[in-house]
């Protein structure tokens, strides 16, 4: 009812009669219950990493700093499908300038929650690192973390994005500010091995 009709009405029935119809039309409408947004089903958004790769990497060496300086690794990322794609265990192996380096991820879906987890292990500090957490959207990987860096607090963005069969790329940004800037610390770019 509009404005003008709702005045037509009172004047006809009485105004307790536009109260009443008012009332009802809105009691009508409050049984129903609103539908929630169905949920995205998530659990195989890594299943194009499972493989053997070839990455090329490039990482600073100094974040989050005025030094540009950086250094480039090559090597291979094997990746092993786990709880029917739900997780996903990913061994890194590559040389660089520093000599051979190894790093492990354990990926891990939370269907309740409808999200990833990434936990990153070091070969050269052996512990566990702050869990990155996040989803998939529009084919592209966002998963964050809030971790510390020469002692401040930062946060870190891992992105999966350009997937193909055959190629994709990963990138880690860093940020001291809350997450208003980033700034690209490690890019590996990886394209499916040829057996």
């Amino acid at each position: 009812m509009n404005k003008e009709s709702n005045m037509r009405f009172a004047k006809r029935f009485g105004i307790g009669a536009l109260v009443l119809a008012l009332s009802g039309f809105a009691l009508a409408f409050a049984d129903e219950k609103p539908v929630a947004p169905t949920e995205r089903d998530g659990a195989h958004d890594f299943d194009f990493d499972f493989g053997t790769w070839n990455t090329h990497i490039t990482r600073r060496v100094h974040p989050l700093t005025a030094s540009a300086e950086s250094i480039e690794l090559a090597g291979t990322v094997d990746v092993r499908k786990l709880f029917e794609g739900r997780a996903a265990l990913e061994q890194i192996e590559v040389d660089g300038p520093k000599g051979h380096w190894e790093g492990m991820s354990i990926f891990l879906y939370d269907p309740a929650g409808h999200q990833w987890s990434q936990t990153f292990i070091n070969s050269a500090h052996g512990a566990f690192s702050n869990g990155l957490i996040g989803s998939f959207k529009d084919g592209r990987g966002e998963l964050f973390a809030q971790d510390t860096l020469d002692g401040r607090y930062i946060l870190i963005r891992g992105v999966w994005s350009n997937i193909t069969a055959d190629a994709h790329r990963y990138e880690e940004s860093y940020s001291d500010d809350g997450g208003k800037t980033w700034e690209v610390e490690f890019t590996a770019n990886l394209t499916r091995k040829k057996a």
